[in-house]
């Protein structure tokens, strides 16, 4: 009696809390659960189908025949509704509608601006819309449902995991376009702990035997980085000390600035030819570098030059490969973009194939030796596994940089590399030419930079190991991170925050920042919060092996031995900034500094006075308040005549233009105006008011310009309230007054507010001997006259 009761109570403890809830209402277990009685009643359905189709029964057996319809009515019910069925009902909806909002939530239009997307019509369902079995088919969803409760189950310990590693859950591709998805199906084949080199071809058992016995294995770049033991006076010395700097031209980069705390780091020489066999490249590289770079060889290099680089790939080529910090602000996407892209390519997948081979084969060292026996030369891995973190601003850009992995890593087209998930992730971040709006005329500069997908809100991790790439692998998996500053913003998260992850940014060792500038149009905060979590000791060990963790990791010198490769079209105070205060490379820094000689006013086709006005300012944080106060007392006044009508003032930054706006609605001025975040509508409408002149001011924002490029008409006055970021933005500007009538040439103005601390800005727009003689003479307006007689 005593072993009755007992097996009853745990009987009891194992129901679920809806299950005991039915218990405790109706004082049976409910028959989704019973398989007795679900047996029972399959049996009795199928008997009562048969019974209920011959006609000549009794009265009395129609009438038991109706009542045991009403019993199958109610229970197919509660089949149909059962709490287990409802709730994963409920789930499924809610994954849909946050792709959904995923997908729409967050668009980037053609401007860059990100808006609230609406869900297209016929997305919605209604959670209560299910599909009708007809009675005959009642053991399908019977099947259907233990088959999704088992289901939900995996889905949810998948998600955890995905959770662990830093990415968001994934779904069927099958679906839908998902905002995010990782590839947790080739975890062991990408593994760095469970591989060994001798899995690899016999070429590549050569590469190890060569790697361990040659000389030149010792003088690669490579080892003798990341092998490098620095002393703690020596770190000592690089957060406390001033850096000394040294000067050198090149002949394709121009002025390089050398800068280094330690003095053996300061002075590198160009290597005017350079053989491939000299590079240190990993060997697959060797062969396929040539036909990958072959397209830019045609008209620079000579046929017998060994290097297979164009001039300027070389000299940036050989300052990467010694491991140094680099500033390029030279990069331009009309000519040299894709030059530069396939260099830092290069430089990158050579860095992961050696760090990963020198694991690979470590791990069959540790196999073969004795059990019990301890060796520190084994430390080659970080605290987490991803190594390269590349920076792009948009989807299009990682498209192109895992197109190069591949063909780099494919010797030839006998010998193709398995690429784990190319299928979406083309999909993904590929682009449809049809979507591009026909007839739509831009500058080439701009089709240059917003070609593709244009989307900046990604990442996704690359696992690289011997002949297979794995995309879309998570990031503690991967080897290479690619993503955008607001793709890396949002995983990072904000103190405070529930969901956020940095520790897969504790060994980053090369961190690659594309187009910068860029990014000034985009969030530059985003740029920042990544710079100060990066090289940090992660919270959690996530299961590394500490016997094979370099010193300098454990000691975290991570920052210390970091290469940042720095990217952009210009050079600016908050670009500097980044690589003078969060670049800590031991090896030194390496900055092309190329003055302009003639600025973008030369470019300025009409006849126009150029008035610039110098303002006064203390320190670099009151120019902002000391620049809007001269504005509105020296320069406003003189155009507030209805005769200045048509005056267009140019604002770079988005809060000086909420500023000016506020001041205008305060002060009741004629005006109008157009933002990076006005609608098509209000974009037309101002636009149309300003050129009848029912508007007397239009006040007009950079970032606006940078992602539309339309061509205003109707100026007359023109207003640089700051110098714009990109030069050729100021010409671009000037000229647009060759649309306005030509009757009324002699009343066009144009006005630049500038000081002290513009000069780069400033050199960019009139050359840097005027700059030099406008910051140093006592007057404070200076004029030019472009333009033909």
């Amino acid at each position: 009696m005593g072993k009755r009761r007992r097996d009853g109570r745990e009987l009891v403890r194992s129901l679920s809390k809806k299950q005991k809830k039915h218990l405790r209402e109706f004082g049976e277990e409910h028959p989704f659960y019973d398989k007795a009685l679900l047996l029972l009643l399959l049996h009795l359905c199928f008997h009562f189908q048969s019974d209920n189709s011959d006609k000549s029964s009794a009265e009395s057996d129609s009438e038991t025949e109706v009542e045991q319809v009403s019993v199958y009515h109610k229970l197919l019910a509660t089949l149909k509704t059962s709490p287990e069925s409802e709730s994963e009902e409920e789930e499924d909806e809610d994954e849909s509608e946050s792709e959904e909002a995923g997908e729409s939530g967050m668009e980037m239009d053609s401007e860059g601006s990100q808006e609230t997307g609406e869900k297209p019509d016929g997305v919605e369902e209604d959670k209560n819309d299910v599909p009708d079995q007809e009675e005959g088919s009642l053991i399908e969803p019977i099947s259907l449902s233990n088959v999704t409760v088992t289901g939900t189950d995996t889905a949810e310990q998948t998600f955890d995991q995905e959770q662990a590693d830093g990415t968001d859950a994934s779904c069927d591709p099958s679906h839908g376009v998902i905002e995010e998805f990782t590839d947790v199906k080739h975890e062991s084949e990408f593994s760095l702990e469970t591989n060994f080199m001798e899995e690899e071809s016999g070429d590549c058992n050569a590469d190890k035997r060569d790697s361990n016995s040659s000389q030149a294995f010792s003088e690669d770049p490579f080892k003798q980085h990341m092998d490098k033991e620095l002393e703690e006076k020596e770190v000592e010395k690089m957060s406390t000390l001033p850096k000394t700097s040294s000067r050198s031209k090149w002949p394709r980069l121009g002025q390089l600035t050398f800068s280094s705390i330690l003095e053996k780091h300061k002075t590198l020489k160009a290597d005017k030819e350079v053989d491939v066999k000299q590079l240190y490249l990993h060997k697959p590289l060797e062969s396929t570098w040539p036909k990958v770079n072959k397209q830019f060889l045609s008209s620079v290099n000579k046929p017998s030059d060994p290097s297979f680089f164009t001039p300027l790939q070389r000299e940036l080529f050989c300052i990467m490969n010694t491991y140094r910090d680099l500033f390029y602000p030279e990069r331009n996407a009309l000519t040299n973009g894709e030059e530069i892209r396939q260099a830092y390519c290069l430089h990158a997948l050579n860095h992961v194939l050696k760090a990963n081979a020198q694991v690979l084969s470590n791990n069959a060292k540790r196999r073969d030796q004795k059990p019990g026996t301890d060796n520190d030369d084994y430390r080659d891995q970080g605290l987490t596994r991803p190594k390269v973190l590349m920076i792009v601003p948009f989807r299009e850009c990682a498209l192109r940089i895992v197109h190069i992995f591949i063909n780099l890593l494919e010797v030839n087209e006998k010998r193709k590399i398995d690429v784990s998930n190319k299928k979406r992730f083309k999909g993904e971040f590929g682009s449809d030419p049809e979507e591009k709006p026909p007839n739509l005329k831009r500058p080439e500069d701009y089709e240059a930079v917003f070609a593709g997908n244009i989307d900046d809100h990604f990442r996704i991790g690359v696992a690289i190991l011997q002949k297979s790439m794995r995309l879309y692998a998570p990031f503690y998996s991967s080897d290479i991170i690619i993503a955008s500053p607001l793709g890396m913003r949002t995983v990072i998260g904000a103190e405070g925050e529930k969901k956020r992850d940095f520790d897969f940014l504790s060994s980053i060792e090369i961190l690659i920042i594309d187009q910068a500038d860029i990014y000034l149009m985009q969030n530059w905060e985003h740029v920042l919060h990544l710079m100060k979590h990066i090289n940090l000791l992660p919270l959690d060990s996530h299961g590394v092996d500490f016997s094979r963790v370099r010193m300098l990791n454990l000691n975290n010198w991570s920052k210390y031995y970091r290469q940042t490769l720095l990217f952009s079209a210009l050079q600016d105070p908050q670009i500097n900034s980044v690589f003078n205060k969060h670049c800590f490379n031991y090896m030194g820094q390496v900055a092309i500094r190329n003055v302009p000689l003639s600025g973008s006013i030369s470019h300025v086709v009409v006849q126009l006075p150029h008035v610039f006005r110098r303002l006064e300012a203390e320190n670099l944080t009151s120019v902002i308040d000391a620049r809007f106060q001269f504005f509105i007392d020296k320069v406003l006044p003189e155009y507030r005549d209805a005769i200045m009508s048509h005056t267009l003032i140019y604002v770079p930054s988005y809060f000086d233009y909420v500023r000016l706006r506020n001041y205008f609605k305060k002060e009741d001025l004629n005006f109008t105006h157009i933002c990076e975040y006005t609608k098509k509508a209000g974009v037309c409408r101002a636009r149309r008011f300003f050129l009848k002149g029912e508007k007397q001011f239009l006040l007009f924002t950079e970032r606006f310009h940078f992602y539309k490029r339309y061509i205003i008409k109707g100026i007359r006055n023109l207003i640089f309230y700051e110098l714009p970021t990109y030069s050729h933005f100021y010409s671009e500007m000037c000229n647009m007054m060759k649309t306005t009538d030509s009757g009324v040439d002699a009343t066009w103005t144009c006005t630049v507010l500038y000081s002290k601390y513009d000069a780069q800005k400033l050199a960019t727009v009139v050359g840097i001997d005027r700059t030099a003689q406008m910051l140093q003479s006592k007057k404070n307006v200076h004029l030019f006259v472009t333009g033909e007689n």
